[in-house]
């Protein structure tokens, strides 16, 4: 779940930084997400409880070319926001910040000629 001050704009932006998700919606809701590999997206209205921002829990995608994939989501507006660093097995991590300040994790192979 993505807490956000403009629900339609984040599902925009994050077809964008996930190109091969799913736009779907829940015909009796009327509830629309992306899918991605069985994982739901879910862009929701920021409140009291839960405000945008980097706090709380950061989900980690594993991509096949960290690089190209860093250089994707900075070019569609991302803000690196921690790392990048190399952690074991010749992977790389960091953390960027979507339009609203809330973060995504990448982690893959530092060579995109492994793995």
């Amino acid at each position: 779940m993505i807490h956000t001050s403009d629900v339609s704009a984040a599902l925009d932006w994050y077809s964008m930084a996930f190109p091969k998700a799913e736009r779907r919606r829940d015909e009796r809701t009327q509830f629309e997400f992306l899918l991605l590999n069985g994982v739901q997206i879910e862009c929701v209205p920021v409140d009291q409880k839960s405000p945008a921002g980097p706090g709380g829990s950061v989900v980690y995608w594993r991509t096949d070319n960290f690089a190209a994939t860093l250089d994707h989501m900075l070019a569609i507006g991302a803000r690196l926001y921690r790392g990048p660093m190399q952690i074991e097995d010749g992977l790389s991590m960091c953390q960027v910040q979507d339009p609203w300040g809330n973060c995504i994790g990448i982690r893959g192979p530092s060579d995109s000629s492994v793995g």
